[in-house]
Protein backbone atom coordinates (compact mmCIF):
# COMPACT_ATOMS: atom_id res chain seq x y z
CA UNK A 1 0.00 0.00 0.00
CA UNK A 2 1.18 3.39 -0.46
CA UNK A 3 1.97 5.78 2.16
CA UNK A 4 1.91 9.30 2.57
CA UNK A 5 4.73 11.00 3.92
CA UNK A 6 4.55 13.60 6.81
CA UNK A 7 7.29 15.63 8.32
CA UNK A 8 6.26 16.78 11.87
CA UNK A 9 6.84 20.39 12.59
CA UNK A 10 7.73 22.20 15.35
CA UNK A 11 8.39 25.66 16.44
CA UNK A 12 12.29 25.91 16.19
CA UNK A 13 12.42 29.12 18.69
CA UNK A 14 11.11 26.80 21.18
CA UNK A 15 13.67 23.98 20.26
CA UNK A 16 16.17 26.40 20.48
CA UNK A 17 15.54 26.97 23.62
CA UNK A 18 14.80 23.71 24.81
CA UNK A 19 18.31 22.92 23.27
CA UNK A 20 19.65 25.61 25.56
CA UNK A 21 18.90 23.82 28.66
CA UNK A 22 18.87 20.27 28.04
CA UNK A 23 22.18 20.29 26.15
CA UNK A 24 21.32 17.37 23.83
CA UNK A 25 21.18 16.62 19.93
CA UNK A 26 18.93 19.12 18.58
CA UNK A 27 16.65 16.37 17.02
CA UNK A 28 15.58 15.00 20.54
CA UNK A 29 14.83 18.61 21.52
CA UNK A 30 12.44 19.01 17.84
CA UNK A 31 10.64 15.16 19.14
CA UNK A 32 10.28 16.76 22.60
CA UNK A 33 8.39 19.96 21.39
CA UNK A 34 6.53 18.05 18.81
CA UNK A 35 5.45 16.03 22.36
CA UNK A 36 4.15 19.58 23.93
CA UNK A 37 7.65 19.55 26.26
CA UNK A 38 8.91 22.81 26.34
CA UNK A 39 10.82 23.43 29.09
CA UNK A 40 13.66 21.75 31.27
CA UNK A 41 11.12 20.54 34.38
CA UNK A 42 8.57 19.10 31.81
CA UNK A 43 11.64 17.24 30.34
CA UNK A 44 12.26 16.06 33.42
CA UNK A 45 8.51 15.36 34.28
CA UNK A 46 8.75 13.31 31.02
CA UNK A 47 12.28 11.81 31.36
CA UNK A 48 11.76 10.74 35.00
CA UNK A 49 8.03 10.19 35.55
CA UNK A 50 7.28 9.82 39.51
CA UNK A 51 4.28 8.26 40.75
CA UNK A 52 3.94 11.32 43.59
CA UNK A 53 2.83 13.52 40.19
CA UNK A 54 -0.47 11.50 39.77
CA UNK A 55 -3.23 13.65 40.04
CA UNK A 56 -5.59 13.92 43.68
CA UNK A 57 -8.67 11.13 42.18
CA UNK A 58 -10.99 13.99 44.35
CA UNK A 59 -10.82 15.81 41.90
CA UNK A 60 -12.95 13.90 39.77
CA UNK A 61 -16.32 14.83 39.70
CA UNK A 62 -18.38 12.30 42.15
CA UNK A 63 -15.12 10.36 43.59
CA UNK A 64 -16.49 11.56 47.22
CA UNK A 65 -19.96 10.36 46.37
CA UNK A 66 -17.94 7.19 45.38
CA UNK A 67 -15.66 6.61 48.36
CA UNK A 68 -18.22 6.95 50.61
CA UNK A 69 -21.02 5.00 49.56
CA UNK A 70 -18.86 2.02 48.88
CA UNK A 71 -17.64 2.52 53.10
CA UNK A 72 -21.08 2.64 53.98
CA UNK A 73 -21.76 -0.52 52.31
CA UNK A 74 -19.21 -2.15 54.22
CA UNK A 75 -19.98 -0.63 57.27
CA UNK A 76 -23.35 -2.25 56.89
CA UNK A 77 -21.76 -5.84 55.63
CA UNK A 78 -23.69 -5.04 52.36
CA UNK A 79 -23.32 -7.58 49.13
CA UNK A 80 -20.82 -5.36 46.80
CA UNK A 81 -21.29 -6.61 42.94
CA UNK A 82 -17.99 -5.65 40.73
CA UNK A 83 -18.99 -5.20 37.62
CA UNK A 84 -16.83 -5.18 34.31
CA UNK A 85 -16.72 -5.21 30.36
CA UNK A 86 -15.70 -9.11 29.22
CA UNK A 87 -12.52 -7.33 27.17
CA UNK A 88 -9.09 -6.82 28.65
CA UNK A 89 -9.96 -3.04 29.62
CA UNK A 90 -13.27 -4.57 31.81
CA UNK A 91 -11.21 -7.71 33.30
CA UNK A 92 -8.17 -5.44 34.29
CA UNK A 93 -10.36 -3.14 35.91
CA UNK A 94 -12.58 -5.87 37.61
CA UNK A 95 -9.39 -7.71 38.84
CA UNK A 96 -7.64 -4.54 39.97
CA UNK A 97 -10.86 -3.08 42.62
CA UNK A 98 -11.91 -6.73 43.53
CA UNK A 99 -8.14 -7.48 44.54
CA UNK A 100 -8.01 -4.05 46.42
CA UNK A 101 -10.97 -4.42 48.62
CA UNK A 102 -11.19 -7.93 48.98
CA UNK A 103 -7.67 -7.51 51.10
CA UNK A 104 -10.02 -5.99 53.70
CA UNK A 105 -13.71 -7.03 52.95
CA UNK A 106 -15.25 -10.36 52.30
CA UNK A 107 -18.49 -9.91 51.02
CA UNK A 108 -17.74 -9.13 47.35
CA UNK A 109 -18.09 -11.00 44.35
CA UNK A 110 -17.66 -10.35 40.69
CA UNK A 111 -19.75 -10.44 37.42
CA UNK A 112 -18.50 -10.19 33.76
CA UNK A 113 -21.53 -9.91 31.79
CA UNK A 114 -21.26 -12.90 28.57
CA UNK A 115 -20.72 -11.36 25.24
CA UNK A 116 -23.04 -13.92 23.43
CA UNK A 117 -25.74 -14.14 26.06
CA UNK A 118 -26.02 -10.41 27.43
CA UNK A 119 -23.70 -8.08 24.85
CA UNK A 120 -21.79 -5.55 25.88
CA UNK A 121 -21.91 -3.22 28.92
CA UNK A 122 -24.08 -3.36 31.90
CA UNK A 123 -27.46 -6.24 31.39
CA UNK A 124 -30.84 -6.74 32.34
CA UNK A 125 -29.58 -10.48 33.25
CA UNK A 126 -26.85 -8.71 35.40
CA UNK A 127 -29.04 -6.57 37.37
CA UNK A 128 -31.35 -9.35 38.18
CA UNK A 129 -28.66 -11.84 39.11
CA UNK A 130 -27.50 -8.86 42.08
CA UNK A 131 -31.18 -8.51 42.66
CA UNK A 132 -31.53 -12.27 43.22
CA UNK A 133 -28.74 -12.55 45.29
CA UNK A 134 -28.94 -9.47 47.19
CA UNK A 135 -26.25 -7.49 46.07
CA UNK A 136 -27.33 -3.61 47.35
CA UNK A 137 -24.38 -1.55 45.51
CA UNK A 138 -22.89 -2.62 42.14
CA UNK A 139 -19.78 -0.87 40.89
CA UNK A 140 -19.60 -0.85 37.13
CA UNK A 141 -16.04 -0.53 35.11
CA UNK A 142 -15.50 0.25 32.01
CA UNK A 143 -19.00 0.26 30.95
CA UNK A 144 -22.61 2.18 32.19
CA UNK A 145 -21.98 5.82 30.54
CA UNK A 146 -24.85 5.39 28.91
CA UNK A 147 -26.58 2.84 30.54
CA UNK A 148 -29.45 5.34 31.43
CA UNK A 149 -32.40 2.59 31.69
CA UNK A 150 -30.70 0.00 33.27
CA UNK A 151 -29.39 1.75 36.52
CA UNK A 152 -33.35 3.15 36.14
CA UNK A 153 -34.09 -0.60 36.35
CA UNK A 154 -31.56 -1.17 39.12
CA UNK A 155 -33.15 1.71 41.20
CA UNK A 156 -36.62 0.22 41.11
CA UNK A 157 -35.33 -2.85 42.93
CA UNK A 158 -33.45 -0.89 45.17
CA UNK A 159 -29.52 -1.35 44.05
CA UNK A 160 -27.36 1.33 44.14
CA UNK A 161 -24.67 1.99 41.06
CA UNK A 162 -21.26 3.56 41.00
CA UNK A 163 -20.26 3.64 37.62
CA UNK A 164 -16.35 4.30 36.65
CA UNK A 165 -16.17 4.66 32.75
CA UNK A 166 -14.41 5.88 30.42
CA UNK A 167 -16.55 6.26 27.51
CA UNK A 168 -18.14 9.69 26.03
CA UNK A 169 -21.35 10.30 27.75
CA UNK A 170 -24.72 10.37 26.11
CA UNK A 171 -26.77 13.91 27.11
CA UNK A 172 -28.02 12.46 30.26
CA UNK A 173 -25.81 11.02 32.83
CA UNK A 174 -27.28 7.90 34.26
CA UNK A 175 -29.08 8.28 37.79
CA UNK A 176 -26.37 6.52 39.79
CA UNK A 177 -25.33 7.02 43.11
CA UNK A 178 -21.97 8.35 41.45
CA UNK A 179 -20.69 8.16 38.06
CA UNK A 180 -16.94 9.06 37.49
CA UNK A 181 -16.34 9.78 33.77
CA UNK A 182 -13.20 12.27 32.79
CA UNK A 183 -15.22 12.93 29.78
CA UNK A 184 -18.10 14.48 31.71
CA UNK A 185 -18.48 17.72 30.86
CA UNK A 186 -18.80 18.74 34.21
CA UNK A 187 -16.20 17.26 35.78
CA UNK A 188 -12.89 19.18 36.21
CA UNK A 189 -10.47 16.13 36.46
CA UNK A 190 -7.11 17.56 34.68
CA UNK A 191 -6.71 14.28 32.54
CA UNK A 192 -8.97 13.08 30.41
CA UNK A 193 -7.85 9.79 29.05
CA UNK A 194 -7.62 7.26 31.28
CA UNK A 195 -8.61 3.95 30.11
CA UNK A 196 -11.56 2.21 32.18
CA UNK A 197 -8.56 -0.05 34.59
CA UNK A 198 -7.25 3.69 35.09
CA UNK A 199 -10.35 4.50 36.47
CA UNK A 200 -10.93 1.76 38.63
CA UNK A 201 -6.96 2.67 40.00
CA UNK A 202 -8.26 6.29 40.69
CA UNK A 203 -11.30 4.77 42.82
CA UNK A 204 -9.32 2.76 45.32
CA UNK A 205 -6.78 5.48 45.14
CA UNK A 206 -8.93 7.99 46.31
CA UNK A 207 -10.35 4.98 48.65
CA UNK A 208 -6.89 4.45 50.15
CA UNK A 209 -6.37 8.17 50.69
CA UNK A 210 -9.53 8.48 52.41
CA UNK A 211 -8.85 5.85 54.95
CA UNK A 212 -5.04 6.36 55.51
CA UNK A 213 -3.89 2.80 53.84
CA UNK A 214 -0.48 3.64 52.24
CA UNK A 215 -0.50 4.22 48.77
CA UNK A 216 1.69 0.75 47.84
CA UNK A 217 -1.71 -1.28 48.33
CA UNK A 218 -2.85 0.60 44.86
CA UNK A 219 0.50 0.20 43.49
CA UNK A 220 0.67 -3.56 43.35
CA UNK A 221 -1.98 -3.62 41.03
CA UNK A 222 -0.18 -1.09 38.21
CA UNK A 223 1.08 -4.05 35.96
CA UNK A 224 -3.02 -4.78 35.66
CA UNK A 225 -3.40 -0.66 34.88
CA UNK A 226 -0.35 -0.75 32.19
CA UNK A 227 -1.90 -3.90 30.40
CA UNK A 228 -5.35 -2.00 30.11
CA UNK A 229 -3.79 1.17 29.08
CA UNK A 230 -1.84 -0.94 26.12
CA UNK A 231 -4.76 -2.86 25.04
CA UNK A 232 -7.16 0.04 25.05
CA UNK A 233 -5.10 2.15 23.03
CA UNK A 234 -5.81 5.12 25.12
CA UNK A 235 -3.07 7.93 24.88
CA UNK A 236 0.24 7.59 26.73
CA UNK A 237 0.65 11.49 27.76
CA UNK A 238 0.07 12.83 31.34
CA UNK A 239 -0.97 10.71 33.81
CA UNK A 240 -1.46 7.57 31.91
CA UNK A 241 2.14 7.90 31.25
CA UNK A 242 3.57 7.73 34.80
CA UNK A 243 0.92 4.90 35.16
CA UNK A 244 2.34 2.79 31.99
CA UNK A 245 6.09 3.81 33.28
CA UNK A 246 5.51 2.11 36.54
CA UNK A 247 3.07 -0.49 35.39
CA UNK A 248 5.72 -2.17 32.95
CA UNK A 249 8.44 -1.98 35.56
CA UNK A 250 5.87 -4.21 37.96
CA UNK A 251 5.26 -6.26 34.42
CA UNK A 252 9.25 -6.96 34.25
CA UNK A 253 10.18 -7.23 38.15
CA UNK A 254 7.34 -8.47 40.15
CA UNK A 255 3.93 -9.56 38.24
CA UNK A 256 0.64 -10.66 39.97
CA UNK A 257 0.92 -14.58 39.58
CA UNK A 258 -1.76 -14.64 36.85
CA UNK A 259 0.36 -12.26 34.27
CA UNK A 260 3.63 -14.22 34.98
CA UNK A 261 2.34 -17.43 34.08
CA UNK A 262 0.24 -16.19 31.29
CA UNK A 263 4.24 -14.65 29.86
CA UNK A 264 5.60 -17.67 30.64
CA UNK A 265 3.26 -19.98 28.60
CA UNK A 266 3.15 -17.61 25.68
CA UNK A 267 6.96 -18.57 25.47
CA UNK A 268 7.76 -14.61 25.75
CA UNK A 269 11.42 -14.61 27.77
CA UNK A 270 13.02 -11.42 28.52
CA UNK A 271 12.03 -7.45 29.02
CA UNK A 272 8.46 -6.93 28.28
CA UNK A 273 6.89 -3.64 26.55
CA UNK A 274 4.33 -1.70 25.46
CA UNK A 275 4.41 -4.20 22.44
CA UNK A 276 4.94 -7.10 23.90
CA UNK A 277 1.86 -5.98 26.15
CA UNK A 278 -0.41 -5.26 23.05
CA UNK A 279 0.59 -8.31 21.29
CA UNK A 280 1.65 -11.08 23.42
CA UNK A 281 -0.69 -10.45 26.59
CA UNK A 282 -3.46 -8.55 25.69
CA UNK A 283 -5.13 -11.08 22.96
CA UNK A 284 -4.62 -13.93 25.29
CA UNK A 285 -6.31 -12.00 28.07
CA UNK A 286 -9.04 -11.02 25.53
CA UNK A 287 -9.38 -14.33 23.96
CA UNK A 288 -11.63 -15.80 26.61
CA UNK A 289 -14.34 -13.23 26.16
CA UNK A 290 -14.02 -13.81 23.02
CA UNK A 291 -14.24 -17.47 23.09
CA UNK A 292 -15.63 -18.33 25.48
CA UNK A 293 -16.10 -16.57 28.75
CA UNK A 294 -13.87 -13.54 30.23
CA UNK A 295 -14.57 -14.98 34.03
CA UNK A 296 -11.95 -17.19 32.67
CA UNK A 297 -9.35 -14.03 32.20
CA UNK A 298 -10.39 -12.41 35.69
CA UNK A 299 -10.06 -16.17 37.28
CA UNK A 300 -6.33 -15.90 35.98
CA UNK A 301 -5.64 -12.23 36.67
CA UNK A 302 -6.50 -12.46 40.54
CA UNK A 303 -5.23 -16.05 41.28
CA UNK A 304 -2.95 -16.62 44.17
CA UNK A 305 0.04 -19.16 43.92
CA UNK A 306 -1.40 -20.92 47.42
CA UNK A 307 -4.07 -21.74 46.48
CA UNK A 308 -4.94 -21.58 42.74
CA UNK A 309 -3.38 -23.16 39.91
CA UNK A 310 -2.51 -20.04 37.79
CA UNK A 311 -0.58 -22.12 34.99
CA UNK A 312 -3.51 -24.36 34.67
CA UNK A 313 -5.86 -21.21 33.31
CA UNK A 314 -3.03 -19.87 31.66
CA UNK A 315 -2.45 -22.08 29.73
CA UNK A 316 -6.53 -22.13 28.37
CA UNK A 317 -6.31 -18.53 27.35
CA UNK A 318 -3.51 -19.51 25.12
CA UNK A 319 -5.31 -22.00 23.89
CA UNK A 320 -8.49 -19.51 23.35
CA UNK A 321 -5.84 -17.32 21.40
CA UNK A 322 -4.99 -20.13 19.23
CA UNK A 323 -8.46 -20.74 18.13
CA UNK A 324 -8.73 -16.98 17.67
CA UNK A 325 -5.93 -16.51 15.77
CA UNK A 326 -7.27 -19.32 13.49
CA UNK A 327 -10.71 -18.33 13.40
CA UNK A 328 -10.30 -14.71 12.26
CA UNK A 329 -7.80 -15.42 9.99
CA UNK A 330 -10.33 -17.26 8.21
CA UNK A 331 -12.87 -15.08 8.68
CA UNK A 332 -10.27 -12.17 7.04
CA UNK A 333 -10.00 -14.41 3.77
CA UNK A 334 -14.05 -14.85 3.58
CA UNK A 335 -14.53 -11.10 4.47
CA UNK A 336 -11.63 -10.20 1.44
CA UNK A 337 -12.88 -12.58 -1.01
CA UNK A 338 -16.73 -11.03 -0.55
CA UNK A 339 -15.29 -7.57 -1.06
CA UNK A 340 -13.04 -8.28 -4.15
CA UNK A 341 -16.07 -10.01 -5.85
CA UNK A 342 -18.28 -6.87 -5.46
CA UNK A 343 -17.30 -4.15 -7.72
CA UNK A 344 -19.86 -1.94 -5.24
CA UNK A 345 -17.92 -2.86 -1.96
CA UNK A 346 -14.41 -2.36 -4.51
CA UNK A 347 -15.12 1.12 -5.13
CA UNK A 348 -16.87 2.83 -2.01
CA UNK A 349 -15.07 4.86 0.44
CA UNK A 350 -16.38 2.49 3.19
CA UNK A 351 -16.42 -1.14 4.09
CA UNK A 352 -19.76 -2.56 5.55
CA UNK A 353 -19.63 -6.51 5.36
CA UNK A 354 -22.34 -8.70 6.67
CA UNK A 355 -22.57 -12.44 7.28
CA UNK A 356 -24.95 -14.19 9.61
CA UNK A 357 -22.15 -17.12 10.32
CA UNK A 358 -19.35 -15.16 11.41
CA UNK A 359 -17.51 -15.40 14.72
CA UNK A 360 -19.15 -12.04 16.90
CA UNK A 361 -15.53 -12.47 19.14
CA UNK A 362 -13.48 -11.83 16.21
CA UNK A 363 -15.53 -9.13 14.31
CA UNK A 364 -13.12 -6.86 15.51
CA UNK A 365 -10.48 -7.87 14.84
CA UNK A 366 -11.48 -8.63 11.40
CA UNK A 367 -12.15 -5.02 10.68
CA UNK A 368 -8.93 -3.98 11.66
CA UNK A 369 -7.57 -6.43 9.30
CA UNK A 370 -9.75 -5.61 6.60
CA UNK A 371 -8.64 -1.78 7.55
CA UNK A 372 -4.60 -2.59 7.05
CA UNK A 373 -5.89 -4.02 3.11
CA UNK A 374 -8.61 -1.30 2.28
CA UNK A 375 -7.56 1.45 4.29
CA UNK A 376 -11.37 3.18 4.62
CA UNK A 377 -13.86 3.08 7.27
CA UNK A 378 -15.00 -0.38 7.84
CA UNK A 379 -17.69 -2.34 10.00
CA UNK A 380 -17.87 -6.00 9.87
CA UNK A 381 -21.42 -7.22 11.04
CA UNK A 382 -22.65 -10.70 11.97
CA UNK A 383 -26.19 -12.01 13.37
CA UNK A 384 -26.60 -12.84 16.70
CA UNK A 385 -30.10 -14.06 18.39
CA UNK A 386 -32.31 -12.43 15.78
CA UNK A 387 -30.21 -9.17 15.93
CA UNK A 388 -27.16 -7.80 13.56
CA UNK A 389 -23.85 -6.81 15.59
CA UNK A 390 -20.98 -5.36 14.59
CA UNK A 391 -17.58 -3.69 15.48
CA UNK A 392 -15.86 -0.86 13.32
CA UNK A 393 -12.71 0.44 12.90
CA UNK A 394 -11.78 3.94 11.23
CA UNK A 395 -8.15 5.51 9.53
CA UNK A 396 -6.66 8.33 11.10
CA UNK A 397 -8.38 11.82 11.50
CA UNK A 398 -11.58 10.17 10.34
CA UNK A 399 -14.20 10.36 13.67
CA UNK A 400 -16.03 7.36 13.58
CA UNK A 401 -18.81 7.75 16.07
CA UNK A 402 -20.49 10.62 14.81
CA UNK A 403 -20.74 8.72 10.92
CA UNK A 404 -22.38 6.17 12.85
CA UNK A 405 -24.52 9.03 15.16
CA UNK A 406 -25.67 9.89 11.79
CA UNK A 407 -27.15 6.61 10.64
CA UNK A 408 -28.87 6.14 14.54
CA UNK A 409 -32.22 5.88 13.31
CA UNK A 410 -31.55 2.42 11.43
CA UNK A 411 -29.12 1.17 14.55
CA UNK A 412 -31.00 -0.16 18.12
CA UNK A 413 -27.97 0.67 19.75
CA UNK A 414 -24.06 1.83 19.21
CA UNK A 415 -21.19 3.24 21.39
CA UNK A 416 -17.46 3.97 20.93
CA UNK A 417 -14.74 6.55 20.34
CA UNK A 418 -13.46 8.07 17.45
CA UNK A 419 -11.63 5.55 16.09
CA UNK A 420 -13.42 2.16 17.40
CA UNK A 421 -17.46 1.80 17.70
CA UNK A 422 -19.68 -1.13 18.39
CA UNK A 423 -23.64 -1.25 16.74
CA UNK A 424 -26.96 -3.39 16.26
CA UNK A 425 -29.51 -3.39 14.29
CA UNK A 426 -32.37 -5.58 13.11
CA UNK A 427 -31.44 -7.87 9.73
CA UNK A 428 -33.87 -6.05 7.48
CA UNK A 429 -31.81 -2.70 7.53
CA UNK A 430 -28.25 -4.13 6.97
CA UNK A 431 -28.44 -2.52 2.92
CA UNK A 432 -29.71 0.68 3.96
CA UNK A 433 -27.23 1.10 7.06
CA UNK A 434 -24.54 0.11 4.72
CA UNK A 435 -25.87 2.63 1.93
CA UNK A 436 -26.35 5.10 4.68
CA UNK A 437 -22.89 4.86 6.22
CA UNK A 438 -20.96 5.33 2.79
CA UNK A 439 -22.96 8.72 2.11
CA UNK A 440 -22.07 9.84 5.18
CA UNK A 441 -18.39 8.77 4.98
CA UNK A 442 -18.10 10.02 1.58
CA UNK A 443 -19.08 13.23 2.24
CA UNK A 444 -17.06 13.58 5.23
CA UNK A 445 -13.82 12.19 4.46
CA UNK A 446 -11.09 13.64 2.21
CA UNK A 447 -9.05 11.71 -0.68
CA UNK A 448 -5.60 12.36 1.65
CA UNK A 449 -7.90 10.55 4.68
CA UNK A 450 -7.91 7.54 2.64
CA UNK A 451 -3.77 7.51 2.00
CA UNK A 452 -2.26 6.26 4.94
CA UNK A 453 -0.13 8.30 7.13
CA UNK A 454 3.49 7.91 7.59
CA UNK A 455 4.24 10.44 10.62
CA UNK A 456 7.70 11.19 10.40
CA UNK A 457 8.78 13.10 13.87
CA UNK A 458 12.71 14.34 12.34
CA UNK A 459 15.08 14.05 9.02
CA UNK A 460 18.78 13.31 10.34
CA UNK A 461 22.07 11.61 8.94
CA UNK A 462 23.15 8.36 9.22
CA UNK A 463 26.05 9.52 11.29
CA UNK A 464 23.59 10.61 14.31
CA UNK A 465 22.68 6.78 14.47
CA UNK A 466 24.91 6.24 17.37
CA UNK A 467 24.25 4.28 20.82
CA UNK A 468 24.18 8.36 22.84
CA UNK A 469 21.45 8.72 20.75
CA UNK A 470 19.71 6.13 20.83
CA UNK A 471 19.90 5.62 24.67
CA UNK A 472 17.95 8.84 24.90
CA UNK A 473 15.26 7.60 22.24
CA UNK A 474 14.68 4.54 24.59
CA UNK A 475 14.22 6.66 27.68
CA UNK A 476 11.19 8.00 25.68
CA UNK A 477 9.14 5.44 26.47
CA UNK A 478 6.91 3.42 26.83
CA UNK A 479 5.51 4.38 23.59
CA UNK A 480 1.93 4.51 22.62
CA UNK A 481 -0.65 7.12 20.84
CA UNK A 482 0.51 10.76 20.89
CA UNK A 483 3.90 9.38 22.05
CA UNK A 484 5.10 6.82 18.89
CA UNK A 485 8.24 5.29 18.75
CA UNK A 486 10.16 8.24 16.26
CA UNK A 487 10.33 7.99 12.82
CA UNK A 488 13.13 9.24 11.17
CA UNK A 489 13.88 10.14 7.63
CA UNK A 490 16.97 10.02 5.82
CA UNK A 491 17.65 11.51 2.16
CA UNK A 492 19.69 10.69 -0.54
CA UNK A 493 21.09 7.26 0.80
CA UNK A 494 22.42 5.25 -2.01
CA UNK A 495 22.91 1.15 -1.48
CA UNK A 496 26.90 0.21 -1.26
CA UNK A 497 26.12 -2.71 -3.29
CA UNK A 498 25.28 -5.30 -0.41
CA UNK A 499 21.32 -5.04 0.01
CA UNK A 500 19.32 -7.64 -1.23
CA UNK A 501 15.92 -9.27 -1.08
CA UNK A 502 15.31 -11.63 1.65
CA UNK A 503 12.76 -14.35 2.17
CA UNK A 504 11.02 -13.40 -1.01
CA UNK A 505 9.13 -10.49 0.20
CA UNK A 506 11.56 -8.36 2.46
CA UNK A 507 14.49 -6.17 1.60
CA UNK A 508 17.53 -6.77 3.97
CA UNK A 509 19.02 -3.26 3.26
CA UNK A 510 23.12 -1.64 3.75
CA UNK A 511 23.11 1.81 2.96
CA UNK A 512 25.78 4.78 3.04
CA UNK A 513 26.29 8.57 1.91
CA UNK A 514 29.42 10.25 1.18
CA UNK A 515 31.64 9.95 4.06
CA UNK A 516 28.61 8.33 6.21
CA UNK A 517 28.96 5.17 8.37
CA UNK A 518 27.33 2.26 6.48
CA UNK A 519 23.92 1.22 8.21
CA UNK A 520 22.33 -1.64 7.96
CA UNK A 521 18.48 -2.58 8.09
CA UNK A 522 15.50 -4.45 7.37
CA UNK A 523 12.18 -3.37 5.26
CA UNK A 524 9.28 -5.73 5.93
CA UNK A 525 6.95 -6.79 2.96
CA UNK A 526 9.37 -3.87 0.86
CA UNK A 527 10.47 -6.80 -1.42
CA UNK A 528 8.02 -4.63 -4.40
CA UNK A 529 10.35 -1.63 -4.34
CA UNK A 530 13.64 -3.24 -4.71
CA UNK A 531 14.74 -1.29 -8.05
CA UNK A 532 14.78 2.20 -6.54
CA UNK A 533 17.55 0.79 -4.34
CA UNK A 534 19.46 -0.38 -6.59
CA UNK A 535 18.49 2.40 -9.19
CA UNK A 536 20.62 5.38 -7.42
CA UNK A 537 19.87 7.92 -4.57
CA UNK A 538 16.59 7.44 -2.59
CA UNK A 539 15.16 8.91 0.80
CA UNK A 540 14.81 5.88 3.30
CA UNK A 541 12.29 6.67 6.68
CA UNK A 542 13.14 3.92 9.33
CA UNK A 543 13.43 3.57 13.22
CA UNK A 544 16.14 2.83 14.92
CA UNK A 545 16.29 -0.41 16.66
CA UNK A 546 18.98 -3.06 18.29
CA UNK A 547 19.93 -6.33 15.96
CA UNK A 548 21.04 -8.88 18.33
CA UNK A 549 22.99 -11.88 16.58
CA UNK A 550 25.60 -14.17 18.11
CA UNK A 551 26.27 -12.41 20.95
CA UNK A 552 26.88 -9.25 19.36
CA UNK A 553 24.45 -6.34 19.52
CA UNK A 554 24.32 -3.29 17.21
CA UNK A 555 21.84 -0.55 15.80
CA UNK A 556 19.88 -1.00 12.73
CA UNK A 557 17.21 0.18 10.82
CA UNK A 558 13.94 -0.91 11.07
CA UNK A 559 12.35 -0.03 7.62
CA UNK A 560 8.70 1.28 6.98
CA UNK A 561 9.49 2.62 3.88
CA UNK A 562 11.65 4.01 0.43
CA UNK A 563 10.93 6.56 -1.51
CA UNK A 564 12.02 8.60 -4.79
CA UNK A 565 13.79 11.95 -3.58
CA UNK A 566 12.48 13.67 -6.87
CA UNK A 567 8.87 12.81 -5.31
Amino acid sequence: MQLRWKLKQADQLKVNALQQSLKVHPVLCQMLVQRGIETFEEAKKFFRPELSDLHDPFLMKDMEKAVNRIMEAISRNEKILIYGDYDVDGTTAVATVYQFLTEFYPNIEYYIPHRYIEGYGISFKGIDYAAENNFTLIIALDCGIKSNDKVDYANERKIDFIICDHHTPGDDIPKAIAVLDPKRSDCRYPYKELSGCGIGFKLIQAFAQQNGMPPENCYRYLDLVCVSIGADIVPITGENRILAFYGLKKVNENPLPGLKKLMEVSGKLGQMDITNVVFILAPRINAAGRMDDAKHAVRLLIADDIDFDPEQKAEQLNKFNTDRKDLDKSITIHALEMIAGDETLINRKSTVVFHPEWHKGVIGIVASRLTETYYRPTIVLTESDGKVTGSARSVKNFDLYEAIYECRDLLIQFGGHKYAAGLTLRPENVDAFRDKFDEVVSARITDEQLIPELEIDAEIELEDINSKFYSIIQQMAPYGPENMKPVFVTRNVKDNGWSKIVKEEHIKFSVKKKNSPVVDGIGFRLAEKFNLVKSGAFDIAYQIDENEWQGNVRLQMLVKDIADPQK
